[in-house]
């Protein structure tokens, strides 16, 4: 059969991701601050963006979200743009806008859904960093002392070499030999420089192990030589295991003894500058408030702070200009386009948050009624099903979102959970995973120091709780609790 190579012309509908739709996909999936700073990004680019000023529109979300966000019916033309970001269709993006009567919807403030509060430029206040302290770190507090006790020259840079190459926890990283190519000294001079930066505080500060560590702060307390200090030379290994008996036959004490020794290691820090350590708290702030109100739980969007964006008038004028060059109007008209979306994209995004909000905790009421023993197994294709739509679109929703309720601080995904089922024979309702977990919790805390349960032991105390599960998998809960082993949660006294 003879092959040959000839045109057919064929029709095919494909799906074009079109920017304004990876914009809104985009707006879709940002938490707050990340809001806010896209906001103030597209106001640097696109010159027909404004803020709305302080008394152009008081109104607060909160006092009319019933209004905005609960009748899904009144919103059809949001509504369709929800479906062009979520993949549903993209027609109307295409659409050209008919400016003039746009500008009389929407050349007033935009609905207060986009943020409540005053608005503040940066130069009406300080900003925040004026007021904010930093903290001291290890090597100026090292620094700082060594000034004051360093013979000269040389001996202070080998002290500040020294200091400089000590780890987080105040270890010395560097050999003796290493520090004196560094400083072109002796060994021996390193040595004798490194004894004096450790009588530095924080006491423990540049050991070269954990042993020397101790052994550093033991000094302070003129513990040198202590029972507490032979252990920590020669028999630290035994503390490891809290072999109690080892430590009591190879060093031939009693009991009480041996307990008062542990009890000095025990005071002691393994990490001594831990306190140095700039480890600044990162601050949650929740996107979606729920607050009790008689026997009712209303939900309410975080937006204090969120710019409120409007189309500034004078380009607005210049676009209704007759006489205004065509390559004006064209640009100005592409930029007008995508105010629009953006501002649209902003009020979805913000209806959307609240109804997958308000779906969530439709299924999840007895949570904030009991807590988290009640969170029921839930996943996304619930909420999807529930409002009518993808489940990426809830993905992308619940994605880096926090919600503030009365049993506290949570990440929407936090609420989606896997099921864990009950005992054959049980017809109660599977429990969540996270439930399970506190349960775990619960059971850790209560236990008995000196005799801690194992895996096994509180698989079946779950169990006679009509719970299934394995050993295995109460091994890893207890991993991601930070719980250790029960040989290594055990105490010796």
């Amino acid at each position: 059969m003879a092959m040959d190579i000839h045109l057919v012309q064929k029709q095919t509908q494909t799906m074009v991701m079109t920017p304004q739709l990876q914009q809104a996909i985009r707006l879709l999936q940002l938490n707050q601050l990340e809001l806010k700073d896209e906001i103030y990004q597209e106001m640097l680019e696109n010159p027909v963006l404004d803020l709305t000023a302080p008394n152009d529109n008081l109104e607060s979300l909160n006092d009319n979200a019933d209004s905005q966000y609960d009748n899904a019916d009144d919103q059809n033309n949001e509504d369709d743009q929800f479906a062009e970001a979520t993949g549903e269709t993209e027609e109307k993006i295409r659409e050209e806008f008919d400016w003039e009567s746009y500008f009389g919807e929407y050349s007033s403030s935009p609905s207060s859904s986009l943020g409540v509060g005053s608005h503040e430029t940066p130069e009406e206040s300080p900003g925040f960093e004026t007021f904010m302290a930093s903290r001291a770190s290890l090597t100026d507090h090292l620094l700082w002392q060594w000034r004051f006790v360093a013979l000269n020259q040389a001996d202070f840079q080998r002290g500040e070499t020294i200091i400089g190459n000590l780890n987080d926890d105040g270890y010395l990283m560097a050999s003796l030999e290493e520090i004196a190519q560094m400083t072109i000294s002796q060994p021996q001079e390193v040595a004798e420089t490194l004894t004096r930066v450790q009588e530095l505080d924080p006491a423990g500060v540049g050991a070269r192990d954990l042993t020397e560590c101790l052994l550093l702060q033991l000094a302070r307390f003129d513990l040198k030589d202590s029972l507490a200090a032979l252990i920590c030379q020669k028999h630290l290994k035994l503390v490891e295991k809290k072999d109690l008996n080892g430590l009591c036959r190879i060093l031939q004490k009693e009991r009480e003894e041996i307990l008062a020794a542990l009890e000095s290691l025990k005071a002691l820090d393994p990490r001594p500058a831990r306190a140095f350590v700039n480890a600044d708290p990162i601050y949650v702030i929740p996107d979606v408030y729920v607050t009790k109100v008689g026997h009712d739980y209303v939900i309410s969007l975080n937006e204090d702070g969120l710019p409120k964006l409007k189309v500034n008038k004078s380009y607005k004028r210049m676009l209704s200009d007759k006489s205004a060059p065509d390559e004006t109007r064209k640009y100005l008209n592409e930029k007008l386009k995508g105010a629009v979306f953006l501002i649209r994209s902003i009020h979805q995004r913000q209806r959307t948050i609240y109804r997958v909000t308000e779906s969530i905790f439709k299924f999840q009421r007895e949570f904030l009624e009991y807590g988290v023993e009640h969170l029921k197994p839930m996943v996304l294709k619930d909420v999807a099903e529930d409002l009518g739509f993808h489940e990426s679109t809830i993905s992308r929703v619940t994605s880096n979102k926090y919600v503030d309720t009365p049993r506290g601080v949570f990440e929407l995904k936090y609420f989606f959970d896997s099921p864990i089922s009950r005992l054959a024979g049980d017809s109660s309702q599977p429990l969540s995973s996270e439930s399970v977990k506190n349960r775990i919790k619960q059971i850790i805390g209560a236990e008995d120091p000196k005799k801690p349960l194992s895996d096994q032991r509180i698989v079946e105390i779950l169990q006679g709780s009509n719970i299934s599960i394995a050993r295995r998998t109460v091994a890893k809960y207890r991993e991601i609790l930070g719980y250790a082993s029960s040989n290594d949660r055990r105490q010796m006294f």
